[in-house]
C-alpha cells in the first residue's frame, strides 16, 4: 500500500472509527461522519438506487429493496470524489460482510454506477471474482441490471462472449475476471472491485497482483479499489492477512490512510469462548438479516455444521458470522487453546530462559520431509518456579511445495524468524542441535531426561545430539498416544492458572489454533490425524516437553551462577 505523504488525507477525511465495537453491537452505521460532496454523492445514490435487481421476483430497484448501511456505503464511494479537482479522498474500501448479505449483488451494482459516472474516456472498470463460476454470475448480474432498463441498454453494449460491457459514448468497458487464472497483469484499470478478496489474496503471488492494481490508479486519481469480501476459511495468512491488519488499524486509528474499512466483526471479547453462538449477536454482523439472509437459515446451518464436525462448524462461523479461525473457539479445539492468549511473556528469549531458569528441558517433534521439525524448551523459573516456554520449527522446500495452502503461512512465520525455510538437507538437523548444546553448555540440562522425542524417526537427530556432547540418559522417548494424555492435561491446567507462560510467537499461536482433540476412554488426544492438515509439530513438541519437566528434574548444575553473570553482563 502506499505510505507517501501525498497519500495521506487531510484530518477531516479520517475513515477511523474508534467507537466501532459499540457501533455494531447497537446495529448503527460503520461508516463515519465525511464531508461528503454533496451532488456527487446524491446523483450517485439517484443512479444505483433506480437500478433494478434482476434475480429477485418482480425486479425491484435497488432503492427499494437495500437497507442504510448499503446506502451509507455508496455515498462515501462516490461522494468522495470531488468533481473540481477530478480527484477521490477516499482511494479504497474495504467491506467484510457475511455471505448471502447480497454482497455479489451489490458489488455488480456499484460497478454499473461507476460506469455511468465516469469522465474518463476508454476507462476500464474491472471485477475481479474468485473462481470462472462466480465471474459467471457476477456478468449475468451486471448485464441483467442494464438490460431491465431502456436507457442503459441505449448506452451499454453487452459482449457475452468476452464477459464484458462496453459504455458506447465514452468506450469505458467493465470487465468480468476470474481469479482462477492468470489473468490479472499489468493492469490499467481506473475502478476495481475484488469480490471475495480472501480468495485472491491467498495466491501465491497476490502481494505482486495487488501492487499491479494499485500501481494503476497512480495515474487516475479519481479511481478506487474495492473489495467486498467474507472472512477467510481459514486463519488469515499471507497477503490477506496484512490487508485485514491495515484495515483493521485504519478503523481503529491507529494508521491514517485513505481507506474506507466497514467490517463487520464482532468484538474479540463477543465471539471468543464461543460468545459468537448468541443468536442475539447475529444481527450486528449479518446487516442484511430478515432481508437476503434470515434468522431460521443461520440456525439450520449452524445445526448441520454442529452435526458434521470441527471443518464444518469452521467454515460456518468464518463465513455466516465473520469469526476470524483461530479467534472463536469452536469444538475439539485443544482446551487449552482458550487460556493460550492470555498466558504470553512478552519478549521471552531462549536467553532469557537460560538467565531465569534453574532447569530446563526439550521437547522434539516431526521431522518428515512433508512435516515440520518441532522444537520447544521449557524451563521452571528460578525464583517463581513459574515454567517458562519457546519455540521454534524448521521446514524443507518440499512442504511448501506439497502444502500449497500453507506456503502463505509458512513464509510470513520465516519472516518472523520463528521458523526456518531449509536450504539444505541437514539444515534442520544442525541448527536444533545448536540450539540443545547452547542449553547444555549452560548446564541447565538435567543429567537424565532432558530432551523427549517422538520414538519414531530420530535417528539423525540422537546421532548429531551425541555427537555434540549430549548423553544417552539425557535423550529419551516420550510415549504419544494416550500416554500424553498427562501432559495435555497439565499444559491446560497451568496455562489457566498462570504457571505456564510462553513467547509471543505466532508459530505457536498458529499451531494452537489448529490443535484438535479426541477422546480416548477417559484421556483426551491432541494428534496430527485429528487435526488435518494444519501443522501441529511444535505444539506436540511442548508437550514432550511438559512431560519431562513433570518429572521435577534437578536444578542447575554448579558453575551456573558464573554463566549467568557472564550472560548478563555481555547483555549490558
Amino acid at each position: 500500500m502506499d505510505l507517501s505523504p501525498a497519500s495521506l488525507p487531510d484530518v477531516r477525511w479520517s475513515t477511523a472509527l474508534p467507537d466501532w465495537k459499540e457501533r455494531i453491537m447497537d446495529g448503527r452505521s460503520l461508516v463515519p461522519d465525511l464531508p461528503l460532496f454533496e451532488a456527487s454523492a446524491e446523483k450517485a445514490i439517484r443512479i444505483f438506487s433506480r437500478l433494478r435487481v434482476p434475480d429477485l421476483i418482480g425486479t425491484p430497484s435497488y432503492g427499494e429493496v437495500c437497507d442504510r448501511w448499503v446506502f451509507d456505503l455508496v455515498a462515501a464511494i462516490f461522494g468522495s470524489y470531488d468533481p473540481e479537482t477530478k480527484a477521490r479522498k477516499i482511494r479504497e474500501i474495504f467491506l467484510l460482510v457475511p455471505k448471502k448479505n447480497g454482497k455479489s449483488s451489490l458489488a455488480a451494482a456499484i460497478l454499473v454506477t461507476a460506469a455511468i459516472l465516469n469522465e474518463r474516456p476508454q476507462a476500464e472498470l474491472l471485477m475481479i471474482a474468485p473462481t470462472q463460476k462466480i465471474a459467471n454470475i457476477a456478468f449475468k448480474q451486471a448485464a441483467g441490471i442494464i438490460a431491465l432498463d431502456e436507457n442503459l441498454s441505449a448506452l451499454f453494449h453487452l459482449q457475452q462472449h468476452r464477459k464484458e460491457i462496453t459504455h458506447r459514448t465514452t468506450q469505458a468497458v467493465i470487465m468480468i475476471l476470474s481469479a482462477d487464472g492468470d489473468v490479472i497483469t499489468g493492469s490499467k484499470a481506473t475502478y476495481i472491485l475484488v469480490d471475495e478478496s480472501h480468495v485472491l489474496l491467498s495466491k501465491a503471488k497476490a502481494a505482486e497482483i495487488m501492487i499491479e492494481l494499485r500501481g494503476g490508479l497512480a495515474s487516475r486519481p479519481e479511481g478506487f479499489l474495492i473489495q467486498i469480501t467474507t472472512q477467510s476459511k481459514a486463519p488469515p495468512v499471507g497477503e490477506f492477512r496484512r490487508e485485514l491488519d491495515t484495515v483493521r488499524a485504519v478503523r481503529d486509528g491507529t494508521i491514517r490512510r485513505p481507506i474506507l474499512a466497514v467490517l463487520y466483526e464482532l468484538p474479540l471479547e463477543v465471539a471468543q469462548d464461543e460468545g459468537w453462538r448468541d443468536e442475539r449477536t447475529w444481527a450486528a454482523v449479518n446487516p442484511n438479516l430478515e432481508r437476503s439472509v434470515s434468522l431460521d437459515y443461520l440456525r439450520d446451518q449452524l445445526a448441520k455444521a454442529d452435526h458434521d464436525g470441527p471443518d464444518a462448524l469452521a467454515l460456518f462461523i468464518s463465513q455466516h458470522l465473520n469469526v476470524q479461525i483461530g479467534q472463536g473457539q469452536i469444538q475439539d479445539r485443544w482446551a487449552g487453546a482458550t487460556y493460550w492468549p492470555r498466558a504470553v511473556e512478552a519478549g521471552l528469549t531462549l536467553e532469557d530462559m537460560i538467565a531465569r531458569c534453574d532447569a530446563i528441558v526439550a521437547g522434539i517433534d516431526g521431522g518428515g520431509l512433508d512435516d515440520l521439525l518441532g522444537l520447544t524448551f521449557v524451563g521452571r523459573e528460578r525464583r517463581t518456579k513459574r515454567w517458562l516456554s519457546w519455540s521454534r520449527a524448521w521446514a524443507h522446500e518440499i512442504v511448501l511445495d506439497r502444502r500449497k495452502s500453507l506456503a502463505p503461512q509458512l513464509r510470513d512465520l520465516n519472516a518472523a524468524g520463528e521458523l526456518v525455510i531449509c536450504t539444505t538437507p541437514k539444515q534442520d538437523v544442525t541448527e536444533l542441535v545448536a540450539l540443545l548444546e547452547q542449553v547444555n553448555d549452560a548446564g541447565l540440562f538435567p543429567e537424565k531426561n532432558a530432551v523427549g522425542l517422538d520414538p519414531m524417526g530420530v535417528a539423525a537427530l540422537v546421532d548429531a545430539a551425541i555427537e555434540a556432547g549430549l548423553t544417552d540418559d539425557q535423550l529419551c522417548a516420550v510415549s504419544q498416544g494416550y500416554r500424553l494424555n498427562g501432559a495435555i492435561k497439565g499444559a491446560e491446567r497451568k496455562l489457566f492458572d498462570g504457571t505456564l507462560a510462553h513467547a509471543d510467537q505466532g508459530l505457536m499461536d498458529w499451531c494452537v489454533s489448529n490443535a484438535r482433540t479426541i477422546l480416548s476412554g477417559n484421556a483426551v488426544l491432541v494428534t496430527k490425524a485429528v487435526s488435518g492438515t494444519g501443522k501441529i509439530d511444535p505444539l506436540m513438541a511442548l508437550f514432550n516437553a511438559v512431560h519431562l519437566m513433570s518429572l521435577n528434574p534437578e536444578g542447575a548444575r554448579p558453575g551456573i551462577d558464573s554463566y549467568v553473570a557472564a550472560l548478563l553482563e555481555a547483555a549490558k
